[in-house]
């Protein structure tokens, strides 16, 4: 079976993530976190994308980014996960231990309104979700804590957001999301559906030939025949 088709347009917002193998851990102290920051700092200078908010947590992450060149999300990612796999394998001697990470990472395509405030909410309050801190910008391998606590130079490593924050955003954060956009958030994962509203996903779908990832997986259900056997 060959990979799933995978949106990677210049311009578009995606949600990336990707986790450990086996949902192992990926960070053990504070200093993996910071390294794998230093590698993500890299890995965004080295490549054309806009990275707006992200959340490093202790089995996987999550990024919300734009590629500024056709096809450059991939190439982000690929030199990020492999240049953080060579450093955490040669900082622990697990070289040959198998591989650090679940695979290729996943994505979904973001529709720019609401719906990437959503997303940047979900990414921004992971942290706080899973009882890692008492608010949510206190978790300091996150982009809410560089966004608010940072210095100049922390700042610089994400981008302006295409649209403005809400007011008293991280109030905004600390409230947990309705059940629509929970479920809707955990399909767009599962499937790499598109996450917005409901013609602009039809139509991303459709340019991006994601069709399937709208469908529920498995086959149709059957149902036994009406007709009378004799």
């Amino acid at each position: 079976m060959g990979r799933p088709k995978r949106a990677d347009e210049a311009g578009c917002i995606y949600h990336m993530l990707n986790r450990a193998n086996r949902r192992d851990k990926l960070f053990f102290k504070d200093q993996d976190y910071e390294a794998f920051e230093r590698v993500l700092g890299e890995a965004v200078a080295r490549h054309k994308i806009d990275l707006f908010s992200y959340c490093v947590m202790p089995n996987h992450w999550h990024l919300v980014a734009a590629p500024r060149l056709g096809g450059e999300m991939s190439r982000f990612a690929q030199w990020l996960t492999l240049t953080h796999t060579q450093r955490h394998n040669a900082h622990y001697d697990t070289v040959g231990y198998g591989h650090l990470y679940q695979g290729r990472y996943k994505s979904f395509p973001v529709q720019n309104d609401e719906h990437f405030l959503t997303v940047c909410r979900y990414v921004e309050r992971n942290a706080y979700a899973a009882e890692l801190c008492e608010t949510p910008d206190a978790w300091r391998f996150g982009s809410l804590h560089r966004w608010k606590h940072g210095t100049a130079k922390e700042k610089s490593l994400l981008s302006k957001w295409p649209i403005a924050r809400h007011r008293d955003w991280i109030r905004c954060v600390t409230m947990a999301l309705s059940d629509k956009d929970t479920k809707r958030l955990h399909w767009s994962k599962t499937r790499g559906c598109p996450f917005g509203e409901e013609t602009w996903v039809e139509s991303v779908a459709r340019r991006f030939d994601l069709e399937m990832t709208m469908r529920p997986r498995g086959r149709p259900r059957k149902f036994p025949s009406t007709h009378k056997t004799t």
